[in-house]
């Protein structure tokens, strides 16, 4: 767009914000996306401002933002609920930091693992698969319905956590 009042039809649109028409579209179901007045008997048009609120919609969904969260921050985005905007993304930080804890003891686990099935040389029982088949926990879904901070470890991060492997 390199006029700033040049309006386009929706798939001048999307391809403008990077993305596809049903992009557009979902945003729109979703609340994200405002969709214009047609006018009797034409075509949506839309602007600048739209091209830029997808863009930003990418972005936070790049830093690991949800749609729920991106809507939040859309609704603070008057300037004057900077602290509110900052909580949301201190949250998401915290989880953030959570689920790199979560890896780092899931990297650990598998490093352990895949080093007792290479000592093995040939033993009939891989250490790695009876590991696992004795740690049925390891595939029970975690809870989903925590509130953001409150979530546990990965089963297999906990798993991390117990007796050694072999």
């Amino acid at each position: 767009m390199k006029n700033t009042g040049e309006k386009l039809t929706i798939g001048g649109f999307a391809k403008a914000a990077g993305v596809n028409v049903e992009t557009i579209r979902f945003y729109q179901r979703k609340g994200l996306l405002r969709e214009p007045a047609r006018p009797h008997g034409g075509v949506r048009r839309y602007g600048a401002a739209d091209v830029a609120r997808v863009k930003f919609v990418k972005s936070a969904q790049r830093l690991g933002f949800s749609l729920k969260e991106i809507a939040d921050l859309l609704r603070l985005d008057d300037g004057a609920h900077c602290e509110e905007a900052a909580q949301v993304a201190e949250n998401k930080l915290k989880a953030v930091r959570e689920k790199i804890a979560d890896l780092a003891r899931i990297e650990t686990t598998l490093s352990g693992l895949v080093s007792a099935c290479r000592s093995q040389h040939g033993h009939v029982s891989c250490p790695l698969i009876a590991s696992l088949q004795d740690r049925a926990d390891l595939t029970r879904p975690a809870p989903s319905d925590r509130p953001p901070g409150k979530r546990r470890a990965t089963p297999v991060a906990r798993a991390a956590e117990r007796r050694p492997f072999c």
